[in-house]
């Protein structure tokens, strides 16, 4: 009987880690998107270049985040290639419910990361 459950607490712990690792790259991708759309709207009207403004998205971010009760994240802005991008990372943690009665932790930490950058050219 602790076989089965064993082998029970694998299937539906593991199937919820899985699914804690998809919302943590699902909430990280949508929070680089709300970030990407922050540009320096000032620098764009006076015809400069069109770049994410980094107080803004990180605002952005952090409202997206504390809206879907995430608290743990990171954001950066790498330049690759002369542009700017916002890159989110996202922690979350799962709670186990049954692998924790088999000496398991109680609890796993999951993550996620996405990049984004601005659209700022026409299709």
């Amino acid at each position: 009987m602790i076989g089965i459950l064993a082998i029970i607490g694998l299937a539906f712990d593991g199937a919820g880690q899985l699914r804690s690792m998809q919302r943590a790259d699902n909430l990280a991708a949508e929070a680089a998107r709300t970030g990407g759309q922050s540009i320096d709207r000032a620098k764009a009207i006076e015809g400069g270049t069109k770049e994410i403004d980094e107080v803004a998205a990180r605002a952005a971010v952090a409202s997206y985040l504390a809206a879907a009760e995430v608290t743990g994240h990171t954001v950066e802005f790498p330049v690759i290639d002369g542009e700017k991008l916002v890159r989110v990372h996202v922690t979350i943690t799962y709670d186990r419910y049954m692998l924790g009665l088999f000496g398991f932790g109680n609890a796993v930490t999951v993550s996620g990361e996405a990049t984004a950058r601005a659209l700022t050219e026409g299709p």
